[in-house]
């Protein structure tokens, strides 16, 4: 295991998203009762509250931070209310509140042209502040506004213990570590993890190790109001709910002809195969860690779909049963029930082949993102060939990041900010 830098996720959370949008007002109110006393008590002064942005402003970027400060007294309450937005979800606003407790920043981004309402509350001893400031912020342009585009895994799913986060966007992504910061990933088996950027327009997450099973992950994409590229904002927040199933791992041997699932640690199948003849390149599997994508109980596969005419020497086009892709290069396991050479050689065009009843098995018992280890070819896997993620090592993973800081998915918030720069 590598070592990794100090998470520095918030810990000083203070404040809650509410609803509704009140008027701007203040008010003080001594906390001791002085009625009956022969002469009049002296008071402190009620402690100063001051909101950025100011009470009434309007087209403020979404992607500045709302700071709230108090001088004289300790923040005690601070909630920031979008109005027509839920309070709880990816929509709740949560801030940082400094050591003294004298200044509070809020986590996240705002919604682009909405009405916010920010109601903070100051305490000393004897006296309290209570100030409710509301302003709007500027609305996203049509045609530059980022929205989601697809996400794997959705919602309610059941996944292997290597499936990783794949977030796509609908535009270009230049402000990285700013929409990195604003997708915070948690789990109730805290691990090390970091996003990692494929293109412009696809961010991944994955952990420095496979996830626990048996465990709920949340992931909160708080893209409203991120500044994704210049002028270009997200509009939408979304909250990703799945579950890490139990651990399965499979293993193929080019040298041995065996395919093995082990299970929760136990060994639990032992399948003949016959993996890629490797005459060609084209026709060798590759090597490495993959992951199982998506399963197919009939598929039709077509060698011009890997650039070989189906009128050619080599050229096939066959419907097969019980396919499980692990790559972008036409490799899945599938029954083979015309090869009578399973365990003995290898002579498919980069696909294991199984028997009908092995191939059965393996379709019915794969989560997306079950790890499949290849192992003893001489054609390696590269990183963005399917789900190839676990081929990059964790320090290369984490220097890939746009923040370079490991976020741990045990703790809220995330090690950057989203906020973008002051004019």
């Amino acid at each position: 295991m590598g070592t990794t830098p100090p998470n520095p996720k918030r810990r000083h959370a203070l404040g809650l998203l509410a609803l509704g949008v009140l008027s701007a007002t203040a008010c003080s109110a001594p906390r001791t009762d002085t009625a009956g006393s022969e002469e009049p008590q002296e008071t402190a002064d009620p402690p100063a509250v001051r909101v950025t942005p100011e009470d009434g402003a309007s087209d403020v970027r979404p992607d500045l931070p709302v700071v709230v400060t108090a001088e004289g007294g300790t923040l005690t309450d601070v909630r920031v209310t979008t109005a027509g937005r839920e309070d709880s979800g990816a929509d709740e606003m949560t801030g940082s509140l400094n050591d003294d407790g004298t200044e509070w920043t809020s986590d996240w981004t705002l919604v682009p042209g909405a009405d916010i309402t920010v109601t903070a509350t100051a305490e000393t001893d004897e006296e309290r502040t209570e100030v409710t400031h509301a302003f709007s912020t500027l609305a996203a342009t049509p045609g530059q506004r980022l929205e989601l585009q697809s996400n794997f895994p959705t919602s309610g799913q059941t996944v292997g213990v290597g499936m990783p986060i794949i977030v796509s966007f609908d535009l270009p992504v230049q402000n990285k570590a700013q929409v990195e910061s604003a997708m915070e990933v948690l789990s109730e088996e805290p691990v090390l993890g970091a996003w990692n950027w494929f293109g412009d327009q696809t961010a991944v997450f994955r952990p420095e190790e496979y996830w626990q099973p048996e465990q709920a992950v949340t992931v909160n994409l708080r893209l409203a109001g991120v500044q994704a590229s210049d002028g270009v904002y997200g509009i939408e927040n979304h909250r990703l709910e799945f579950t890490v199933g139990r651990s399965q791992i499979s293993a193929i041997d080019s040298d041995t002809k065996r395919m093995t699932v082990e299970r929760d640690g136990e060994q639990i199948q032992d399948f003949p195969t016959s993996i890629g003849k490797a005459d060609v390149e084209r026709y060798t599997t590759t090597s490495g860690v993959h992951l199982t994508m998506e399963k197919y109980e009939d598929l039709v596969m077509d060698s011009s779909t890997v650039g070989v005419p189906i009128d050619s020497d080599e050229g096939y086009k066959l419907e097969v049963e019980y396919a499980v892709r692990f790559s972008d290069s036409g490799e899945f396991t599938h029954a083979a029930p015309w090869n009578d050479q399973l365990g003995e050689a290898n002579l498919s065009h980069g696909c294991p082949n199984l028997s009908t009843a092995d191939a059965k098995w393996f379709y019915e018992n794969s989560y997306m993102g079950d790890p499949l280890i290849v192992t003893g070819t001489d054609r390696e896997l590269e990183v963005d060939n399917g789900w190839g993620y676990w081929q990059r090592s964790w320090e290369a993973w984490l220097a890939e990041s746009a923040t370079g800081i490991a976020d741990d998915t045990g703790e809220p918030g995330t090690p950057g900010s989203p906020h973008g720069e002051t004019d």
